[in-house]
């Protein structure tokens, strides 16, 4: 116990926590206030359906989900993707600041802990990469994310069920309808699992939800009835 201890405090002193806004060394919190402050929430109102933040609370879909039907039933997430929230999610994707974790979880947790509990989620699965993606990158954020909030939220979790067997293009740089067309078969289960009626994706952004409508209707083809997501980052609706 002595030996865990000092080893703990070895590795703070080595490798300090840092706010994931300006990078200063934090001491007994995850982000400083000034930066926390700079942050905008996904608050209400929101669209019933993908949980994008809309204007008025009479307003009950985002014009994305008023338009088009989902595969998922409903969404939420933590963060509106702008602002300094954009570098944080860039840095934890592609700068290796795997450190931006337990601030991401612990804030997903608080913000939105108590929606999820109250879903009665059979079990949570995270969006993954391929094979050829995750080698050059050597983690996947939407894995770390969800396994971290699973464990403060006390979910059942796994990381290996949901299978991406086409190494697709990046999003970012396709339209909607070529998102969606780049998906189609884009992901497979591991193995049968017909117990599970009640699954919740999480990745760490959502912006049209190609990627969450195409492992959802996977998991829909397999008999689960309803795929609810939970995302670090959200856009905004309208």
């Amino acid at each position: 116990m002595k030996d865990n201890k000092i080893l703990h405090q070895l590795l703070v002193l080595l490798y300090p926590d840092r706010c994931p806004v300006c990078d200063r060394v934090m001491q007994d919190r995850l982000i400083c206030p000034q930066c926390a402050a700079k942050l905008t929430y996904a608050r209400q109102p929101l669209c019933c359906c993908c949980g994008k933040p809309v204007a008025s609370a009479r307003q009950e879909y985002c014009p994305d989900c008023s338009k088009k039907a989902h595969e998922f039933s409903q969404g939420r997430a933590v963060f509106v993707y702008r602002g300094p929230v954009r570098g944080m999610l860039y840095r934890y994707k592609y700068s290796n600041r795997r450190d931006y974790t337990e601030f991401f979880a612990r804030e997903a947790a608080r913000c939105c802990g108590s929606w999820v509990r109250q879903l009665g989620i059979d079990l949570a699965v995270p969006i993954p990469l391929s094979k050829k993606r995750l080698r050059r990158r050597g983690y996947n954020q939407a894995d770390l994310f969800a396994k971290r909030f699973c464990e403060l939220c006390g979910l059942a979790y796994d990381d290996k069920l949901l299978v991406r067997v086409r190494n697709t293009a990046p999003q970012k740089q396709l339209s909607a309808q070529e998102r969606k067309n780049n998906l189609k078969n884009a992901f497979k289960m591991s193995k049968n699992v017909v117990n599970l009626k009640r699954i919740l994706l999480i990745d760490d952004i959502y912006t049209t939800g190609s990627t969450i409508d195409a492992a959802a209707l996977t998991f829909r083809q397999a008999g689960a009835e309803d795929v609810f997501y939970l995302c670090i980052s959200i856009g905004q609706g309208q």
